[in-house]
């Protein structure tokens, strides 16, 4: 069975081609009006709002001014984007002005050297953050998109900051820390969801020993990004099995990945998924998983060959057309259990940071509402497949049971959270040598030894 083949990217994991979505601010109803007793050029009197613009008060008294963003974000997900903020743009008389692009992280590095930054970039990895910094051309948020970081683990502000300093503020997030299997599948043989590791060791063991189907399937080919769902299988047992201090020192190669610590995490992923008798159900081999795409990899389990998939919770949209995704439906989702029972509530995700290049009225009242509660709600009203990890959004509004499952645990403030750590980590191994080094491990059986030292051998002195 082939799964739909949109097939996201590793980093943001989302793209096909743009289309714009203004087109939804059309349809708005006369219901939302505004007064203006100055010129709409952003710096006359300021718009008295009323009616359902009312709630836009704060941001008004830019009327007739433009905003550019420039972002990776495509269609269909980009129309969504621009419906979140339609009434924002039809009640404040601010146009946001959007483009997306598949070379978004080529081209904002080339547009900002060049003099042509736009007003804001939606950057979905730490690492190019930091390069924009670095660029002298970020501008620091107002106060307020400030204060709104109250609504987010304390965390989320580190990753939208780059030597302790704050520039920008955390947009959508995604869930990785989960494994899809068929719940039909398991009622029908006795199995429960393990909450632990061991249990969840032991149930693939029983699943292996029934002759059945094995229990793990998988798949870590995505063309030139072919190894980045290995780097996640890492990542879920460093962080699970030491928890945040060790995978932070990790990420920034003061433990290195020939360290003990990591080496050891390495054998546990092998015990995992490089076992013969575990994997892969409805494909072949240990090898087979280097050439299996990420986004076929789920299929066995819709065809009883396979029991689990590990992924992310954007893999949903992978599932053929009339899939019933739920907890009684024909695949579901559970939360990766911890390693070490000792760490609380690991979660590995990833995200989405607003970065603005203008200090502009316009631009910061902009940077105010989509850095807010509200507007993360106005997001989560428009289309299911999104998630914030903002801690203001109402729970209930979530309709889609993956993105609720996903906002409760990004929400938690108990959970150990941690961002991607190849995201994090410079390019030339986050995604480079890593990549290149876990398919070996995958593809040619190579040594958790050799893997490590090759990786650490590449790290930019």
């Amino acid at each position: 069975m082939t799964l739909n083949p949109t097939a996201p990217s590793p980093s943001s994991r989302r793209r096909p081609v743009a289309v714009p979505a203004l087109l939804a601010a059309l349809a708005l109803t006369a219901a939302c009006s505004n007064s203006s007793g100055g010129s709409g050029g952003g710096g006359g009197t300021a718009q008295t709002l009323t009616g359902d613009c009312a709630k836009y008060q704060p941001y008004a008294g830019h009327s007739g001014t433009t905003v550019t963003m420039f972002a990776s974000i495509l269609s269909p997900e980009s129309d969504n984007l621009e419906k979140s903020w339609a009434e924002f743009s039809k009640c404040t008389g601010i146009k946001i002005s959007y483009e997306g692009s598949n070379d978004f992280e080529s081209q904002l590095p080339v547009r900002v050297a060049g003099g042509n930054a736009p007003d804001f970039a939606i950057i979905p990895q730490p690492g190019l953050l930091a390069q924009m910094v670095k660029s002298g051309k970020v501008v620091k948020p107002p106060a307020q998109t400030v204060t709104n970081q109250d609504k987010w683990s304390p965390v989320w502000k580190t990753y939208g900051s780059v030597d302790g300093t704050f520039y920008a503020a955390p947009m959508s997030a995604n869930m990785k820390s989960l494994v899809w299997y068929s719940p039909k599948t398991f009622a029908a043989a006795g199995y429960e969801v393990p909450k632990t590791w061991a249990d969840l060791m032991a149930l693939s063991d029983r699943i292996a020993k029934a002759g059945g189907p094995k229990p793990w399937c998988g798949g870590i080919a995505s063309g030139t990004a072919t190894g980045w769902p290995a780097t996640d299988w890492l990542e879920e047992v460093v962080l699970g099995t030491y928890g945040g201090d060790v995978y932070d020192q990790w990420v920034g190669h003061q433990v290195k990945f020939s360290d003990q610590k990591i080496t050891t995490a390495m054998q546990t992923v092998a015990d995992w998924m490089l076992n013969p008798a575990w994997v892969n159900g409805g494909y072949g081999d240990v090898k087979s998983i280097a050439t299996t795409t990420f986004q076929d990899a789920g299929a066995p389990i819709l065809t009883g060959k396979c029991a689990m998939l590990q992924q992310a919770s954007f893999y949903e949209a992978q599932w053929p057309k009339g899939t019933k995704v739920a907890p009684d439906g024909d695949v579901f989702a559970f939360h990766l259990p911890a390693v070490n029972p000792a760490i609380a509530n690991p979660v590995e995700g990833g995200g989405e940071f607003l970065a603005a290049f203008s200090g502009r009225p316009e631009v910061q009242a902009v940077q105010n509402y989509l850095s807010s509660s509200d507007w993360a709600s106005s997001r989560v009203r428009t289309a299911s497949g999104w998630v914030s990890a903002n801690q203001g959004v109402d729970k209930s509004l979530y309709t889609d049971p993956i993105d609720k499952l996903s906002a409760e645990a990004l929400t938690d403030p108990s959970a150990t959270f941690r961002f991607d750590a190849s995201d994090m980590m410079p390019a030339a191994i986050g995604s480079g040598q890593e990549w290149k080094s876990l398919t070996a491990w995958f593809a040619e059986g190579q040594s958790v030894q050799k893997v490590a030292g090759d990786i650490d051998a590449a790290w930019p002195k």
